[in-house]
């Protein structure tokens, strides 16, 4: 594999935000001649990072989102666009039930949420298995007393980027993030609507179709 120059992924990412550009307008761009990055412009054309044509200038070439775009494309996509659906259960399941519907599910984080919808808490694979070694009254114990409540669940909302839900997960050293939109005023509960569930996985699945379609 070609190890591209510093100065051909500036030419690259000028063409991306620019594009149609000229080559003269390129060269201008890095304080340059045209001389001077003309065998640059013909490797990147050669290797299909950019493409150009007569009287309109470069634009990208196939490679150049594969190349480029993974961060920029997790920046402008939203949660909404590659969020799924929550697994919920209610505040008075059995911790036994929770367990069975989490591996039913084949899920590592369950949604709680309370009498009116609302999300009320989250409980985890590790949460499960911390009340249950050496306590055989957990089975029948409601998942309201191990769950993390809401006040101290990270979450993100449907219109943030991909790249920061990302950066919390990272951040948080968790798996899952409960998807949220505040309640409008004058309806009923006072918790934020639970309207999806972002998974590391999912951001995985999302970066191998880029790379895969790039």
């Amino acid at each position: 594999m070609i190890e591209l120059t510093s100065r051909q992924l500036e030419i690259i990412d000028i063409v991306k935000k620019r594009a149609p550009i000229t080559g003269e307008l390129i060269a201008e761009s890095l304080n340059l001649s045209r001389p001077t990055i003309r065998s640059d412009l013909s490797i990147l054309v050669m290797l299909e990072y950019i493409d150009a044509k007569p009287k309109v200038g470069y634009f990208p070439g196939k490679k150049a989102v594969a190349r480029l775009s993974g961060g920029y494309l997790l920046k402008e996509t939203k949660v909404k666009d590659i969020q799924s659906n929550p697994i919920i259960i209610r505040e008075a399941t059995t911790i036994q039930d929770a367990v069975v519907t989490l591996f039913l599910q084949d899920v590592g984080t369950l949604m709680i949420c309370d009498a009116d919808g609302k999300l009320a808490g989250v409980a985890s694979r590790k949460d499960f298995l911390k009340v249950t070694l050496g306590n055989p009254a957990a089975a029948s114990m409601p998942v309201s007393m191990v769950m993390t409540r809401q006040s101290k669940v990270v979450t993100v909302s449907p219109e943030d980027s991909v790249l920061d839900a990302a950066h919390k997960m990272m951040f948080y050293e968790v798996d899952s993030l409960p998807v949220i939109v505040q309640s409008e005023q004058g309806q009923e509960g006072t918790g934020p609507d639970l309207v999806g569930r972002l998974t590391r996985a999912s951001i995985i699945k999302f970066i191998l179709e880029v790379e895969a379609n790039g």
